[in-house]
């Protein structure tokens, strides 16, 4: 009998990956997106599966606890896949009372409807390294037992969402795994990300159709990895027997300025020409260094990633220069 995957927010890049991903594994995958009045966008990276049927999706808002607990409710699914999140750091310092509320608060939902309705369901919660702050071990890793002490309202609402997780993981008994992610990229990557940022505005230099790339802290330093091996990581997760939380990372960290080296390098361009830095784009409060340490999950679950960074840089270079 197949299972039943349910991924909440199942328009963004992982989850993209991750339907795939499913899909191949002979699962029954649902999704849920937000309504909004540009439906044409909605669905962009999922297209492909949607409109041949392979993923079924669902109208519902983390904002609106009674969406989440219907479909739940009527699927009862294997296993749950929270990815949905007001995701943008520096977004978040602009709203951040909405990302609470999306971030937490429905994560708070996502628990509540599972507990009442579903209490078998398997969740996985998408964390993120950004609940660190600027917090590391002497070794200078970032690790599940590292102390958390985020410097956004991002890494906070996410810091909440995942100390809600523990809770209701130890209180009621439910099979709540959280994936401390580090950051990880694709070509189906935001362009308002740094990443493809760089990578798709490099392309438009190289291309005549851009003169400039302005950008903001060139020191701040990431640990960047592929999506598709993340979302590898999330499935292993809940295969598991028992519930635990994983980093996820690369264990290498690279600052944006070396980013920017790679990419202009590859095709040619001259940094000192094209590129700037901006106060506009800087956070009021900077997250200065991101390294993991994934030993846990590469021990304990055999996860082994395929990209390194420059596979995964160069597959994004050669998406946007086929790109018309």
């Amino acid at each position: 009998m197949k299972k039943t995957a349910l991924i909440i927010g199942a328009n963004g890049q992982d989850a993209s990956y991750l339907s795939e991903f499913l899909i191949e594994k002979d699962y029954s995958v649902h999704g849920t997106i937000r309504r909004n009045s540009v439906p044409e966008s909605q669905t962009t990276r999922i297209e492909h599966l949607h409109k041949n049927n392979l993923i079924q999706l669902h109208y519902a808002d983390l904002t609106d606890p009674i969406s989440i607990e219907t479909i739940v409710n009527k699927l009862k699914p294997d296993e749950i896949y929270h990815l949905a999140a007001q995701s943008h750091v520096q977004i978040s310092f602009e709203l951040p009372k909405y990302t609470l509320d999306v971030n937490a608060g429905g994560t708070l939902s996502i628990l509540e409807a599972v507990r009442k309705f579903s209490p078998d369901s398997k969740i996985y919660h998408a964390a993120t390294s950004e609940m660190f702050g600027n917090n590391y071990d002497q070794d200078f890793f970032q690790r599940e037992i590292t102390p958390m002490k985020p410097v956004s309202p991002y890494g906070c609402s996410k810091l909440f969402a995942h100390n809600l997780c523990n809770n209701y993981r130890n209180s009621y008994n439910m099979f709540i795994t959280s994936g401390i992610l580090f950051n990880h990229e694709s070509p189906r990557r935001g362009i308002n990300f740094v990443t493809n940022k760089v990578v798709s505005e490099a392309v438009k230099i190289h291309k005549g159709l851009s003169k400039k790339l302005i950008l903001g802290n060139l020191n701040a330093k990431r640990d960047w990895g592929h999506a598709k091996d993340y979302v590898q990581a999330m499935w292993l997760m809940l295969q598991n027997n028992e519930a635990k939380d994983y980093v996820c990372a690369t264990g290498e960290s690279r600052s944006v300025q070396e980013l920017v080296d790679y990419v202009f390098n590859k095709l040619n361009l001259s940094k000192e020409i094209y590129v700037e830095s901006s106060e506009k784009y800087q956070r009021p409060e900077e997250l200065n260094y991101l390294r993991g340490d994934s030993t846990k999950i590469r021990e304990e679950l055999n996860w082994n990633p395929s990209y390194n960074f420059n596979s995964m840089i160069d597959e994004m270079i050669e998406y946007w220069l086929n790109k018309n």
